[in-house]
């Protein structure tokens, strides 16, 4: 279960004025619900919103959150509404094969244009900032990786007709960073995941759906009629229909992916810039800065206030064994001070004229974590879970949610209200089942033999 006390990200400190931030944290539950969600970030949220517009009662849903509202994953990332572009290909055609790959890729770019599409339909404000990202390579071992992976998707029939590349001096250039040896570019965004969660929140609530706060389901049961008793420390509620969007903490209510889904802790930082990214020096793109396929780190610059949000990569081999140690963990309490350490010393090695002396005020503002979910075989699972007919999930985003939620969340109420699986347009590879779950457990096994 999520800890009690989890540390603010720089995105619950700036919006703290929710007003539904501790919505029912007293109240008993309901006695009975046609739909219990549990989870209230982007895809819980979603889910609710996309089920009122499927031409689902409002009132028939319950929205069950463990903390305040959008305290996991969702309120923590580091700001990117980025795709992958190519770069992940040749892993996932290693696991699914090369059609499933290009589908995954493709799905990316597309969640990307309905955020877009969204947010300017609802006029949603949580400061999302359609541009451009990179992906700059650091080492030319990487460099050269990131050609075969290119090269790969392209072959596989994969669109790179948005994808332009630069080497050398040009990459140097056009992304600030002396050191780069080459970098790719692609339409991508920034925003802030918080705000754009409440904004579904309110939404739904609005239109009549009903959220509990600080009141965690602690057990799913076989109820009467069909239907699961979910359990809370506030009473229980009968449901026709549960719906997992609890992302990390699945098994904590699925014991089955106990061994499929597993917390990855990850950190990041907001960083008040100098002179050199302030006023028209700030960045207009926003980046993953990359030495190995494991050892990056991603940067956005709100265009608003200029602050910089600062990611680490979850695997960081200029970090100590016991920190790393700690990387598989559910704590999102605070922040590694070695990681703040190492992270402020690579910025200055990345970007030279953040090298300066500080005035007060600048530098380093806030460090949190946040808990990612990461599933063996890469990709999230979505669906009904056949063998507890009437629950259903949508969690495992293996740190990419942003890129993978406004597909999967819509597509999850498709299959809820009685659509099939090629209605939601998503790879089969997404798709729950036990046979995936006990497919990825065998090559557990077998890897860990080597």
């Amino acid at each position: 279960m999520p800890g009690l006390s989890p540390c603010l990200s720089y995105w619950h400190r700036t919006s703290r004025g929710f007003k539904h931030l501790n919505a029912n944290a007293e109240a008993t539950v309901p006695t009975s619900s046609p739909f219990v969600i549990i989870g209230s970030g982007i895809s819980g949220a979603l889910t609710a919103f996309s089920l009122i517009e499927a031409g689902v009662n409002g009132a028939d849903i319950i929205i069950l959150e463990a903390r305040e509202a959008v305290s996991g994953a969702s309120g923590r990332n580091a700001g990117h509404v980025r795709p992958d572009a190519f770069r992940g290909f040749q892993g996932y055609a290693s696991l699914h094969g090369t059609e499933q790959a290009v589908k995954i890729i493709r799905d990316e770019k597309l969640v990307f244009e309905r955020v877009d599409e969204f947010v300017k339909k609802h006029n949603v404000q949580c400061d999302f900032s359609p541009t451009t990202t990179f992906d700059v390579c650091l080492t030319p071992e990487f460099a050269a990786y990131e050609a075969d992976s290119f090269e790969a998707f392209k072959n596989a029939g994969g669109d790179v007709s948005h994808v332009k590349f630069y080497q050398g001096e040009e990459a140097q250039k056009r992304t600030r960073v002396p050191d780069a040896v080459a970098a790719y570019e692609w339409p991508a965004g920034s925003s802030n995941p918080a705000k754009l969660a409440h904004w579904l929140l309110n939404s739904a609530i609005t239109q009549g759906a009903r959220l509990w706060t600080h009141c965690p389901a602690t057990e799913v049961n076989k109820g009467p009629n069909g239907q699961w008793e979910v359990q809370t420390p506030r009473g229980s509620i009968l449901a026709g229909k549960v719906i997992h969007c609890t992302n990390a903490h699945a098994a904590a209510l699925l014991p089955q992916l106990s061994t499929f889904v597993t917390p990855n802790k990850a950190q990041a930082h907001s960083v008040v810039p100098n002179q050199a990214f302030s006023g028209d020096g700030v960045l207009q793109s926003t980046m993953s800065l990359r030495y190995s396929m494991h050892h990056f780190y991603s940067l956005i610059q709100r265009q608003g206030d200029g602050t910089i949000i600062l990611g680490v990569s979850r695997a960081n081999p200029e970090v100590s064994a016991g920190t790393k140690a700690q990387i598989v963990s559910f704590d999102d309490s605070s922040f590694n001070p070695e990681i703040v350490e190492d992270a402020m010393k690579r910025f200055k090695v990345m970007f030279p004229d953040s090298d300066t002396k500080l005035r007060h005020g600048e530098g380093l503002d806030h460090a949190w974590t946040g808990i990612i979910a990461m599933t063996p075989d890469s990709v999230p699972l979505i669906g009904p879970i056949d063998e507890l007919p009437g629950q259903y999930i949508c969690a495992g985003f293996n740190g990419h949610g942003m890129a993978r939620i406004f597909t999967c969340a819509p597509g999850l109420v498709k299959l809820i209200t009685g659509g099939t699986w090629s209605d939601t347009g998503l790879p089969e590879c997404f798709q729950y089942s036990a046979d995936r779950l006990g497919k990825a457990s065998q090559r557990v096994k077998k890897e860990s033999v080597w």
